[in-house]
C-alpha cells in the first residue's frame, strides 16, 4: 500500500497564534513535525493557508501545499491538499502541526491497522496512567470492541466502573486516551468530508464522532508512547525542557 502524510498547519490559533512558526530546540514547530514524519513515510506534505508557513517550510526544503482559509477543520484541509498534489496514494495519514514529537512507532502502528481490509480510518488509543488524566475532558476517551474497532469517542470518563471506588477503576479497565493522528484510505477522506455535522460531534465537539455516527468503521493502533502536544506558549516551555532531557 502506499501512504502519505498530510500536516495541517494554521498560523491562527485563540490560545498560541503562529505556533507552527515557534522556535523549539533552534527550528520551527513544523520543521519538527515535518522531519518526524519524513523518518517514516517516503511522501510528506504540509498543507496550510498562511503564507508565512508556506515560506518557512520551502526555506527548510520541505514539501508545502497552499489550502484555503475557510476550512473548518484539518480533515477538511487534507482532502483538499490531496487534490492539489501530484500522485496517488492508498492511504493518507493526518499528522497534526503541533506533535513535533511524535513517533515513528506511532505513525507506523497507524498504518499497520489497514493490514485489516476492514479498516476504513485508523488512529491511536493509550492508557491512562491516572485518575486525574482520566477525569480531564480534554483528553478524550475511548471504547473499543473485541476486534479493535471504536465503538464511542467521549469526553466523559467511559465507562464507569459499577461498585468501585474511583481511585481503583485503573486497576479494573484499561481506559484508552485518543491521540490525534489519523488514517484513512483515499475514497472515506472524501467521502466523510462531504458529510454535515452530527448531532453527537456537536454534543462532544469531536469530529469523529460523525465519522462513526454515519457507520465508518475506525480501527485503533495502541501505543505504550505519550505525545507532547504543543497549544499553548507554557506546553512550548515544557516541550523544550522535554527536548533537552532527551539530549
Amino acid at each position: 500500500m502506499k501512504f502519505i502524510g498530510i500536516i495541517p498547519a494554521r498560523y491562527s490559533s485563540s490560545r498560541f497564534p503562529g505556533k507552527p512558526l515557534a522556535i523549539l530546540g533552534g527550528k520551527p514547530v513544523i520543521q519538527r513535525v515535518y522531519e518526524q514524519v519524513c523518518n517514516v513515510l517516503e511522501d510528506a506534505y504540509v498543507a496550510t493557508d498562511d503564507q508565512r508557513i508556506y515560506d518557512c517550510v520551502k526555506s527548510f526544503g520541505g514539501n508545502v501545499v497552499m489550502t484555503r482559509t475557510d476550512h473548518k477543520s484539518g480533515t477538511d484541509r487534507i482532502e483538499e491538499a490531496i487534490t492539489k498534489i501530484e500522485g496517488d496514494w492508498d492511504v493518507i495519514v493526518n499528522i497534526q502541526g503541533d506533535e513535533p514529537f511524535i513517533q515513528e512507532s506511532q505513525i507506523k502502528t497507524v498504518c499497520k491497522c489497514f493490514d485489516d481490509a476492514s479498516t476504513q480510518i485508523a488512529t491511536l488509543g493509550k492508557p491512562f496512567t491516572s485518575i486525574e488524566a482520566l477525569k480531564n475532558p480534554n483528553s478524550p476517551k475511548i471504547v473499543l470492541d473485541n476486534n479493535g474497532f471504536a465503538m464511542y469517542f467521549s469526553r466523559s470518563v467511559i465507562p464507569f466502573i459499577r461498585n468501585e471506588e474511583e481511585e481503583k477503576w485503573l486497576e479494573n479497565y484499561t481506559f484508552l486516551k485518543h491521540l490525534g493522528i489519523y488514517a484513512y484510505r483515499k475514497e472515506v477522506l472524501k467521502e466523510i468530508t462531504q458529510l454535515p455535522q452530527s448531532s453527537l460531534e456537536i454534543a462532544e465537539s469531536l469530529e469523529q464522532l460523525r465519522w462513526l455516527q454515519n457507520g465508518y468503521k475506525i480501527k485503533v493502533g495502541l501505543t505504550d508512547v505519550e505525545t507532547v502536544g504543543i497549544d499553548t506558549p507554557e506546553d512550548l516551555k515544557r516541550a523544550e525542557e522535554f527536548l533537552h532531557a532527551q539530549i
